[in-house]
């Protein structure tokens, strides 16, 4: 099948890329030629594992091509993609200019009729003022089909390849018969691919996405009643975990969600709920909780080492907002570091992706290591705030030499007080006390 997605950003480039890896002849078209060219030359943007391999082996396969002609693309198209990006308005909204944009351009470039499936995550009723504008545009026959992505940064490829359902939103026979037959290379063990109307298809991206950060605010408020009442967090969650109508994913508490996804889509939908005068309370408080829980790691270094921080240095590994990946938006370590910064506390970081993203973030206010010991050295204390493999198992002793202070702030609960003890490393973790707050 011959395919055109517009934009280059996540969705565009791993959902074109998957598409070409499956056989189909792929186009995917950026407005932003500096971009267009650095994909023509096999630099990927974005880190994701396995995406680079991907891009290439369809580039030199030539099922896989980038372009700045949209024109062109959408002339030899049996199916567009619209995968731009919808940011946040400062009223928590979804900005649609981009794909209202988009969609303008296809109706004046279409040269016949085709399937134009929407896959960024836009509000109920966005597929209808697709269609609309794209048919003022054209005297061309438009189907317009929303198609969610569901995407986890860091297992794109994984999640796209071998999807836990795969949703299709549209109301004409012949569209949703042409997108059963593009996915079915995808949901051939049997996963489902359902078939709904368009409108319930973009709220269903919305809801799953505020379930999920549901889920973690919820835990993460557990957490902290946990440390009131001498409860351990981590063993609550094997509690609730266990009971096959919760179930244990989403239930790890931290320092909060942060990404693209979850605090986009949860005020997203909230706006969307106000503007129809049907206030979603729960996603109101799930907000907040996580805006508090991404500086509960910070707050627990001033009642450590006082309101004044600026005789420390602490360091802080992973500035990313989750592993595999090196997107800081949103993330709980800019919160944190800020925190610090404020309190007066010089701030080292380090990331094993994000380090240039951090630096486009976050400026001058940390000093960023390459060497994650080299942000440790001579630092007050340790805050771990995202779990990449790397840090799971480091060398302890080394991290007790070059400590100051041989404390740890851990912010993802990977480690625990009985392994660093060994090591004669005070421990601090989320949902649980340590031993020095009892004393």
């Amino acid at each position: 099948m011959r395919i055109t997605v517009v934009g280059t950003g996540y969705v565009g480039l791993v959902t074109g890329t998957c598409f070409a890896e499956s056989g189909n002849k792929v186009i995917c078209v950026d407005r932003e030629a500096s971009k267009v060219q650095r994909l023509q030359a096999g630099e990927i943007p974005i880190y994701e594992p396995g995406l680079e391999e991907l891009v290439e082996r369809n580039s030199t396969a030539g099922r896989l091509s980038f372009s700045t002609d949209l024109v062109a693309a959408i002339d030899r198209a049996e199916v567009v993609f619209i995968a731009v990006g919808t940011p946040q308005n400062s009223d928590g909204t979804c900005d649609l200019s981009a794909v209202r944009a988009v969609s303008k351009e296809i109706g004046q470039a279409m040269t016949g009729q085709l399937v134009v499936v929407n896959k960024s995550t836009v509000p109920p009723g966005t597929s209808r003022l697709v269609h609309d504008l794209i048919s003022s545009n054209t005297s061309h026959t438009v189907h317009v089909v929303s198609n969610p992505e569901f995407l986890k940064e860091g297992a794109a490829i994984d999640d796209f390849m071998k999807p836990d359902r795969v949703v299709i939103g549209t109301d004409d026979a012949s569209a949703a018969e042409l997108m059963s037959e593009l996915y079915s290379p995808f949901v051939r063990t049997g996963k489902p691919l359902l078939i709904m109307d368009p409108a319930s298809a973009e709220m269903t991206k919305y809801a799953a996405n505020a379930m999920l950060a549901t889920k973690i605010s919820f835990i993460n408020d557990i957490a902290r009643l946990c440390e009131v009442m001498g409860a351990n967090v981590s063993k609550v969650r094997q509690g609730m975990g266990s009971d096959r109508r919760i179930g244990p994913h989403f239930l790890f508490p931290g320092v909060g969600y942060g990404g693209s996804c979850f605090p986009k889509d949860v005020r997203a939908l909230s706006a969307l709920a106000k503007e129809h005068d049907t206030p979603l309370e729960i996603l109101d408080a799930v907000d907040a909780v996580n805006d508090r829980q991404k500086k509960f790691l910070a707050e627990k270094v001033v009642r450590r080492f006082g309101k004044d921080l600026s005789s420390h240095v602490f360091a802080i590994w992973g500035l990313a907002f989750k592993p595999r990946t090196d997107d800081v938006r949103e993330a709980p370590s800019v919160v944190i570091a800020r925190t610090l910064v404020e309190h007066g506390a010089t701030v080292r970081g380090h990331d094993p992706e994000a380090l240039e993203n951090a630096r486009e973030e976050m400026g001058d206010l940390i000093d960023y290591c390459e060497d994650p010991y080299d942000a440790v050295s001579g630092a007050s204390a340790l805050l771990l705030v995202t779990e990449w493999n790397e840090y799971r198992r480091p060398d302890f002793d080394r991290l007790k030499e070059l400590l100051v202070e041989p404390v740890v702030f851990d912010g993802r609960n990977i480690w625990n007080e009985e392994l660093t003890g060994k090591y004669g490393l005070e421990y601090h973790g989320i949902g649980t006390r340590s031993s020095r707050d009892d004393n």
